[in-house]
């Protein structure tokens, strides 16, 4: 068992920030912040992902789809699909799996 110290807080460092938590041979979890009015210029990942929304609100929009996202909500982003969060109106952290473990690229 291991309990993940600041998993899914929100880090005001600019202009986005990453910070893995946790990496295992199968999966890594890793907090993502954006700060409200900011840029999300992630490119698609070579990993499925889910998104748990810990605080914020914003929009995902994908090829598939455009949803508003608040705390509480979980979103999955399936391997290589494009994926961007909009109109982000408060400072937005998700608590990030990704399986396998984030490559560091994408």
């Amino acid at each position: 068992m291991q309990k993940l110290a600041g998993a899914g807080v929100f880090e005001r460092v600019a202009p986005n920030h990453f910070a893995e938590q946790l990496r295992t041979e199968s999966l890594s979890v890793g907090t993502y912040s954006i700060p409200a009015g900011g840029i999300d210029d992630q490119a698609p990942h070579h990993e499925d992902e889910i998104y748990v929304v810990t605080t914020g609100r914003a929009t995902i929009v994908t090829p598939t789809g455009t949803e508003q996202v608040g705390p509480g909500d979980v979103l999955f982003v399936p391997a290589e699909e494009a994926h961007r969060f909009t109109d982000i109106t408060e400072d937005l952290a998700l608590l990030v799996f990704f399986a396998p473990p984030y490559s560091g690229r994408g």
